[in-house]
């Protein structure tokens, strides 16, 4: 099996996990990734549960469509992240229901939507933008994304849901998971007493782990 069917196959299994488990419903959601000659993106209107590889979008390094079904309209999103952040390997876009709750409130604070809550919302996600809403496929969310200069892995989009770019498939999924957890802590414990993680914390995690 060549490299890009690899790849094919690991968005088709993983988009069926998120599917299964209630990260994504309908035909909500995309996901790409990273191949040597271009970006493969889950189809337009296409349900992440019932994916086939040899029909998932690809395109060339610019966005132009080379072969498979006609790409997700938010494609702008995608590739904004591959040019701001060059050690992009993939990109998740779900609309999981507690990342966009927070993406609805209107008390979320868009400079750190996801506060540190968690060890590994730290290590795998780090600080979170909330961007203003635009509609979906909007070529403006390329350009929100582009201003932000590379600065941040993941962002919610008002209204919409999560966007967590990262090194590779998998990875990427799990940190897509991880805020989607910690969202749901965030709601759970609303006004209620909680600690966060101190500056001290978050600086001893990237320094012993690093950061994305």
């Amino acid at each position: 099996m060549s490299a890009e069917n690899k790849v094919r196959e690991e968005i088709v299994r993983l988009s069926k996990s998120l599917f299964d488990r209630g990260f994504s419903v309908g035909s909500a959601g995309n996901i790409s990734a990273a191949v040597e000659d271009g970006i493969l993106m889950t189809p337009s209107n296409s349900c992440l549960g019932f994916l086939d590889p040899a029909r998932i979008s690809k395109l060339d390094r610019n966005g132009n469509h080379i072969s498979g079904d006609k790409p997700s309209k938010e494609v702008f999103l995608h590739q904004a992240f591959y040019e701001t952040r060059p050690q992009t390997g993939a990109v998740v876009h779900l609309h999981s229901t507690f990342a966009t709750a927070l993406s609805c409130l209107s008390d979320t604070d868009p400079d750190d939507c996801i506060p540190p809550l968690t060890p590994y919302v730290v290590m795998r996600v780090g600080k979170v933008k909330l961007l203003p809403y635009v509609r979906p496929g909007d070529e403006r969310m390329g350009e929100m994304i582009r201003e932000l200069g590379g600065r941040h892995a993941a962002v919610l989009l008002a209204n919409h849901g999560p966007v967590v770019a990262g090194r590779d498939i998998a990875s990427t999924v799990y940190a897509a998971e991880e805020l989607e957890e910690t969202a749901r802590l965030l709601v759970l414990l609303r006004n209620a007493p909680t600690r966060l993680l101190s500056p001290e914390n978050v600086a001893e995690l990237k320094a012993v782990f690093g950061g994305y």
